[in-house]
């Protein structure tokens, strides 16, 4: 029992990591001993009319026995509104029983506000209703990407064909800008894939770079879609930075996205960074996704 339960505090700790790095200053630890977060989600727009806040609770069983315990915080989200996105969300708690569901639940969300934004739905009633709203309320924050499910992210879905030709090929490699924090430098590079071979030839281009080979670690994590479009052939690398190579995959599956490699390299500058060093692999490793 007890190895489960560490297993899904883990599991909590890797998710928790992955959305902090996708929504920013949008995501917000409300109370990190009892698991409470924040997230703030508008409809996307330039002037976002609609914006509506999911507070959590993450109790000891998720994601594998227990849902969220959740409220959501809008001055204009009241009855019957109030139920049909409380439905919306339960069933795709239903619908993904045991698995990570927080990201799925924000977009969703974002998705009915973007649609509430489109319709000729009066905008919202701005009298705030207390303190809480008026101060999540605020700037409104936009990120630099369009939500994942709505529209994937068109260049990662690298399509060529099947041929032997096509598996010899060397994807172009893509790098990101380095992100340097007490010494430490993160770096991370992409390629489209789509065989194993493939992702062999890249890192192989990668460690011909004296500088990518001189890193400390180059922590990497694929993804190549088969065939029948619903299984993955999926592996990563920690390269001495233990778990790493885990939370670089979990942080792609949750962006749902496929046929690419990305290695973050990390040259080690004398200072330990402790937890921080899996946020910067994790944003950069977002960053280049995004771009």
């Amino acid at each position: 029992m007890a190895a489960s339960d560490t297993e899904r505090a883990q599991q909590q700790i890797d998710e928790i990591e992955a959305l902090s790095s996708i929504y920013g200053e949008d995501w917000c630890v409300v109370d990190e001993d009892e698991k409470i977060y924040c997230i703030k989600i508008n409809d996307c727009l330039d002037k976002p009319k609609w914006t509506l806040c999911l507070q959590v609770i993450l109790p000891p069983g998720y994601p594998t026995a227990e849902p969220p315990i959740y409220q959501l915080n809008a001055p204009w989200l009241r009855g019957q509104d109030y139920m049909e996105l409380a439905n919306i969300l339960e069933e795709i708690y239903v619908q993904n029983l045991g698995e990570s569901i927080l990201y799925l639940w924000v977009e969703k969300i974002r998705e009915v506000l973007i649609e509430k934004a489109q319709s000729s739905d009066p905008e919202p009633d701005i009298k705030k209703t207390s303190e809480e709203v008026d101060e999540d309320d605020g700037d409104d924050l936009l990120l630099d990407y369009q939500p994942v499910q709505e529209d994937p992210i068109k260049m990662l879905n690298y399509i060529t064909s099947e041929s032997q030709e096509a598996d010899e090929e060397l994807p172009s490699i893509h790098h990101g800008n380095p992100i340097t924090d007490r010494r430490s430098t993160f770096q991370a590079h992409l390629a489209p894939v789509v065989t194993p071979r493939q992702v062999k030839r890249v890192l192989e281009k990668l460690y011909e770079n004296k500088k990518i080979a001189s890193a400390t670690h180059n922590i990497y994590a694929y993804r190549i879609c088969c065939e029948d479009k619903q299984t993955f052939l999926q592996d990563c690398e920690d390269d001495g930075e233990t778990a790493a190579g885990g939370r670089l995959l979990h942080l792609m599956q949750i962006l749902n996205v496929h046929n690419v490699l990305v290695v973050v390299s990390r040259w080690y500058g004398g200072i330990l960074l402790g937890p921080d060093r899996f946020k910067h692999i994790n944003n950069c490793a977002r960053n280049v996704l995004v771009e």
